[in-house]
């Protein structure tokens, strides 16, 4: 066999492959088109994700606010999962 009928034969599998891909492609039917599926099921309700919301709302008046910081306090300490340390009762004496 010379060169030139071994790359015409080698040019017609090629072209017989990627037809043949095409074809299975185009009869497949696509999954992704189906509705995702319904969740049923609601989300308790988080009451810090509630005070993130409200201090995104405040923008910058979020940085003075006392319970804004200790908002992102807690949030930074769950994503870095620590234990939050224990709040000490304020003393009353000597006021």
């Amino acid at each position: 066999m010379d060169g030139k009928l071994l790359a015409r034969f080698g040019a017609i599998a090629l072209v017989a492959v990627a037809i043949t891909a095409t074809a299975i492609e185009l009869t497949r039917k696509d999954e992704a088109l189906a509705p995702p599926p319904v969740r049923l099921v609601q989300p308790e309700r988080d009451p810090l994700r509630e005070n993130q919301r409200r201090c995104q709302q405040l923008g910058q008046k979020a940085a003075d606010d006392a319970q804004c910081l200790r908002v992102w306090a807690e949030t930074r300490d769950r994503f870095l999962g620590r234990t939050p340390a224990p709040v000490a009762p304020q003393s009353t004496e000597g006021r």
